[in-house]
């Protein structure tokens, strides 16, 4: 009990020290009792693939603007989200489907492929947490390696495809490993593993890269699933936004699973992520951001003899196989949250990337 107190002390405290965001533009800057308050005993968050920077300038302000109206249902504000989202995808309103991040969206589709029975199929190693029910739904779980270089084999996923099979889960880019599919190879995929079952592609990190979505291919394949977030590259991971981009008649479909379609998201959050999706100067300055504090970790690290797989995301993924000490109680001791050991054979681990600030110190604290 006493650890999950500290734990959760701590992760509170990482919350208020986020919400000093380096940019002045974001809000009135905090006294220096405040800062130093907060920021002597709040931990640096680099396990969560979150957006060091906050929820953009116009996000916080809707946000703020949005609490007084929240007595009432957000139908309307619902429906914006929504025909925003759709034209940002270059489909209609009716191809959206919103959900309390992509984590509800993750369990809906798992939920819909239940009701048939049979095995779905995903990679080793991928992200993988949201399919922890499915033996209790009974489905069977089929995994697929990565190749050499930590990429989808989609050519074995394709191969494990049986008669039993209802859906195909791609995570793209991939997390943990931050790797992507070639774009031809996978819409190639698509069209032939959607003859025989479900494909559920989830773009959750899509934005760090200068990929196309594929959500327009929905429009003409019923049987692809699209999920997308306003976690990561938008900053709003608390705030629990995200949605499904497939052909009406799926998300009819996917909304029978529903008591309510489109409001299990609170009226601040969608406030929050239309002001998000007219804010492009806060995208492109992060994604600047991201780049760089990316590019100075992969060098340190590799400096530090330390393998590390091209990231196209906000994370890094790498070996600590040539590593001597015990990265993890290095990390402790700076106050540093990290993750864990993803694949054994090799000691493969992840690190989110934060403000250049926080990757100077996390290079300092394993060196």
């Amino acid at each position: 009990m006493n650890n999950r107190r500290s734990w959760l002390k701590q992760v509170s405290l990482g919350a208020v020290g986020l919400g000093f965001c380096q940019w002045e533009t974001f809000a009135n800057p905090p006294s220096e009792k405040e800062i130093f308050s907060v920021l002597d005993k709040s931990p640096i968050l680099l396990r969560s693939n979150e957006n060091p920077y906050g929820p953009s300038p116009l996000a916080r302000i809707a946000m703020e603007k949005s609490i007084s109206t929240s007595n009432r249902y957000g139908w309307n504000l619902s429906s914006e989200l929504i025909s925003l989202i759709a034209q940002k995808n270059n489909v209609s309103d009716n191809n959206i489907l919103l959900g309390a991040g992509s984590t509800e969206i993750l369990d809906l589709v798992l939920q819909y492929t239940a009701l048939k029975k049979g095995n779905f199929i995903l990679a080793e190693t991928t992200y993988n947490y949201w399919t922890f029910p499915s033996e209790k739904l009974g489905l069977k779980k089929i995994t697929v390696p990565l190749t050499k270089d930590k990429k989808h084999d989609l050519t074995a996923m394709l191969a494990a495809i049986d008669s039993e099979t209802k859906m195909i889960y791609i995570c793209n880019p991939n997390n943990p490993t931050g790797t992507i599919c070639e774009r031809e190879k996978l819409v190639s995929f698509i069209k032939e593993a959607s003859k025989k079952a479900l494909v559920f592609i989830d773009e959750a990190y899509i934005d760090f890269t200068k990929e196309q979505s594929l959500s327009n291919l929905v429009i003409e394949n019923k049987n692809l699933i699209i999920t997308k977030t306003f976690s990561k590259m938008y900053g709003l991971a608390g705030a629990r936004m995200g949605y499904a981009v497939a052909a009406s008649s799926t998300i009819d479909e996917l909304s029978t699973l529903k008591s309510s379609p489109n409001l299990s998201v609170s009226a601040v959050s969608t406030a929050a992520a239309i002001a998000s999706l007219n804010d492009q100067k806060f995208i492109q300055q992060v994604s600047t951001l991201n780049e760089e504090a990316k590019k100075y970790t992969i060098e340190q690290l590799t400096k530090l003899n330390l393998t590390c797989i091209p990231s196209y995301s906000n994370f890094i993924y790498f070996s600590l196989e040539n590593y001597k000490k015990d990265f993890f109680k290095q990390l402790e001791d700076h106050n540093i949250m990290g993750t864990k050991i993803y694949e054994e054979n090799g000691k493969w681990t992840r690190i989110t990337i934060g403000t250049m600030k926080e990757m100077q110190q996390f290079i300092e604290a394993i060196k």
